[in-house]
């Protein structure tokens, strides 16, 4: 029995950027034009004050909290980048989680609902940054590490994303994705950056040319980071019985599985024969 995702789909496309920065306007714009979904890493202690203006040339432009407001949340996803962006593994272990939990606990006052998805500033990570962010509530954590592959995370605290938009292999990644048929497994697309990068480099058509490309498709489904998150972990609790010829969805989604070349549709709650 194999991991199908929602609508029977063998492949996910999922995007993360970070720094909540004024380039993630045009950003949206092309992802929302496309149907791609994004989780966007905020540091909530970074706001500058409401009517700031940038000096001529910045690139690095941060929103303030009210613009990040009217932006995000609308479709996409917002998640902890820390308070204010330091090297987590610098820090004791107080100060770790006064800055994952900070930032946490002012998203959900800002957005509503539960947040629990980070990105590692300056992608540093160590044993005891993960040890505070599973004690922070936080279940998935992106590094900055290109796996230049689209298996399913193994350690979601230790997420490793496909690559970044300028990565030298994103066109032979999307070529091979598209490609792959993910007969005997389901592949995942992760997409990171900043999008501030777009205008440092000149290159926002890189993005254009991505998102015209990957999206559209009905083979994939597009998804936040904690969409993917948390469809992955229903899946791992369907109940199988030990003869294999049942199984049990004890979850609250509805979960897809191939077996014998047939998708099957598991309803919550739902026992049905393989």
């Amino acid at each position: 029995m194999i991991m199908r995702f929602p609508g029977g789909r063998r492949k996910a496309l999922t995007l993360s950027y970070d720094d909540g920065v004024e380039q993630d306007r045009q950003l949206l714009d092309i992802l929302d034009e496309h149907g791609l979904k994004c989780t966007f890493n905020l540091n909530t202690g970074c706001f500058p004050p409401e009517g700031h203006v940038w000096p001529e040339g910045q690139i690095h432009r941060r929103l303030t909290k009210s613009a990040a407001l009217a932006l995000y949340g609308h479709g996409h996803e917002v998640a902890v980048h820390t308070l204010t962006h330091p090297d987590l593994t610098q820090l004791p272990a107080n100060e770790m989680v006064r800055e994952i939990l900070g930032d946490r606990q002012n998203l959900e006052a800002m957005f509503g609902g539960m947040v629990r998805g980070a990105a590692y500033p300056f992608g540093t990570y160590s044993d005891e940054t993960v040890a505070a962010l599973r004690a922070c509530g936080i279940v998935y954590c992106r590094t900055v590490n290109s796996s230049h592959w689209f298996g399913i995370p193994g350690d979601w605290l230790r997420l490793q994303p496909t690559c970044h938009h300028d990565d030298a292999m994103l066109d032979s990644l999307c070529d091979r994705f598209l490609a792959d048929t993910f007969y005997a497994n389901s592949g995942l697309f992760y997409l990171w950056g900043h999008a501030y990068e777009f205008e440092a480099h000149d290159n926002w058509q890189r993005i254009r040319d991505f998102a015209a490309r990957m999206g559209g498709r009905d083979d994939i489904w597009y998804a936040t980071n904690i969409e993917v998150y948390d469809y992955v972990d229903a899946w791992k609790r369907l109940i199988v019985s030990a003869d294999g010829k049942r199984a049990y969805n004890p979850a609250a989604v509805t979960l897809f599985a191939e077996t014998g070349g047939e998708v099957r549709e598991i309803a919550p709650g739902a026992v049905i024969a393989l």
